[in-house]
C-alpha cells in the first residue's frame, strides 16, 4: 500500500469536498441576496419562527458555526436580543444536517451516486458561470459548481479510503472509538474543533462509511463529538465582545453539550444491553445522516422548553 498516495489523494478529495461546500454556500447566499440579514435581524419574540429561520439560514449557508457567528455579532450590537438568538442557535444545528442528506443521494440510487452526479454538475455549473449573463444564471452555475466539487471530493476521500478497509489495525482502532464512548465523543470534537466545521466533519466520517470502515458504535460516538467540536468558532467570535454575545456563544456550547450527554447515555445502554451487537456492525451513510439529524432534532425538542 502507498501511504503518501492514499493520504494526498484523501487530503485533496477533502480539500475538494471543503470547497465545494464553501462554493456552493457562496452561490446560495449571492442567490438569496441581503435577505438572509434581514431576517435574521428582523425576528419577533417568536423562539419557534427563530428555529425555523436559523434552520433556514444555515441550510442555504451550508454552515451552523456561520449562522452562530452571525447571531453572536447581532447580538453584539443588540440587533437579536438573547432570547431570540436561542431559537436560531437551535435551528442552526437542524440545518446543518442538510449537508449530510445531499451526501447521502448517492445511496439511494446508482444515477445519483457522487462519480455520476459530480461531472454534470460541474459541467452544467462552468456553462452558466462562464456564458450566462445574468447575476441570478451565474449564482445558479455557482451552487452547481459547489455541488459537483462536494461530490467529487467525496468520491475521491471514499476510494482513498477503501484500501484501509484490509488493515486490522485500522478496523480495531473504530471499534476502539465504538467502545470507549470518552474516546470517540473526543475524537469527533477534536476534528471538528480543527477544521471549524461539523458538516465537512461529517462528510469525512460518511467518505469513510461508503469505504467500509466506520461501525455503528464509533460513528455515533463521534457524531457526538463533532456537534460539540463546531461550538469552537462561535467560542472564538465572542472573544472580546458583550457579556449578552459571549452567553450566546455559551448557550451554544451548552446546548450542544447537554445533547451530547444525554444521547451519549442512551448510546452506552443501546450498545451495552439492549443491542449489542449493533455497536460492531457497519453504518453506511444514509444512517449517518438519520442519526445526525435524530441527535439535533430531538435536542432541539427537548431543550426547546428551557429556551427562557
Amino acid at each position: 500500500m502507498d501511504w503518501l498516495d492514499l493520504i494526498l489523494s484523501f487530503l485533496g478529495g477533502f480539500g475538494l469536498f471543503l470547497f465545494g461546500m464553501e462554493y456552493m454556500g457562496e452561490g446560495l447566499q449571492k442567490a438569496a441576496g441581503s435577505r438572509m440579514k434581514n431576517i435574521l435581524g428582523a425576528l419577533t419574540q417568536n423562539r419557534l419562527l427563530g428555529v425555523l429561520v436559523g434552520a433556514g439560514v444555515t441550510a442555504l449557508i451550508q454552515s451552523s458555526s456561520a449562522t452562530t457567528v452571525m447571531v453572536v455579532g447581532f447580538v453584539n450590537v443588540g440587533l437579536l436580543s438573547l432570547r431570540q438568538a436561542v431559537g436560531v442557535i437551535m435551528g442552526a444545528n437542524i440545518g446543518t444536517t442538510i449537508t449530510s442528506w445531499i451526501v447521502a443521494l448517492g445511496e439511494w440510487t446508482t444515477f445519483l451516486k457522487p462519480a455520476v452526479l459530480a461531472p454534470i454538475f460541474i459541467v452544467v455549473g462552468v456553462a452558466l458561470i462562464m456564458f450566462s449573463k445574468k447575476a441570478h444564471l451565474k449564482s445558479i452555475g455557482q451552487i452547481l459548481f459547489g455541488f459537483g466539487g462536494l461530490f467529487l471530493g467525496l468520491d475521491m476521500m471514499s476510494n482513498a479510503a477503501k484500501p484501509l478497509s484490509k488493515l486490522e489495525s485500522i478496523k480495531n482502532l473504530f471499534l476502539l472509538l465504538g467502545s470507549n464512548p470518552v474516546l470517540g465523543v473526543l475524537t469527533g470534537a477534536v476534528v471538528t474543533a480543527i477544521i471549524q466545521s461539523s458538516s465537512a466533519s461529517v462528510g469525512i466520517l460518511q467518505a469513510l462509511a461508503l469505504a467500509g470502515l466506520v461501525p455503528w458504535g464509533s460513528a455515533i460516538y463521534i457524531i457526538l463529538g463533532q456537534n460539540i467540536g463546531t461550538c469552537i468558532t462561535a467560542i472564538l467570535s465572542s472573544i472580546g465582545a458583550s457579556i449578552n454575545a459571549k452567553r450566546a456563544a455559551t448557550i451554544h456550547f451548552l446546548f450542544n453539550l447537554i445533547g451530547t450527554i444525554i444521547f451519549g447515555m442512551l448510546a452506552v445502554i443501546l450498545f451495552n444491553f439492549a443491542i449489542p451487537s449493533l455497536r460492531n456492525e457497519l453504518i453506511d451513510v444514509t444512517q449517518i445522516s438519520i442519526v445526525h439529524t435524530i441527535f439535533n432534532v430531538l435536542s432541539t425538542i427537548i431543550l426547546f422548553p428551557f429556551g427562557n
